[in-house]
């Protein structure tokens, strides 16, 4: 039987997972992943999503950031 993984994402979290995913993609065709360094290129790909996130976060605001809350 294999073994089920539960988890509840934040929109965020999940968009960050979704990034990583077509970066991880990138690099499986470049021919970066082997057997024995899989662990390494999700970590490279999480990192390179997460580093991309702040970036845009850092100099682009939503309208929730702008609007004064109840008004």
């Amino acid at each position: 039987m294999t073994k089920e993984a539960l988890m509840s994402l934040q929109h965020s979290e999940s968009v960050v997972a979704q990034m990583a995913a077509t970066i991880f993609a990138g690099l499986v065709q470049k021919g970066e992943l082997a057997s024995t360094n899989e662990d390494a290129v999700i970590a490279k790909s999480v990192t390179i999503a997460i580093k991309m996130a702040q970036h845009v976060d850092k100099h682009i605001k939503s309208d929730e950031e702008w609007l004064k809350k109840g008004v």
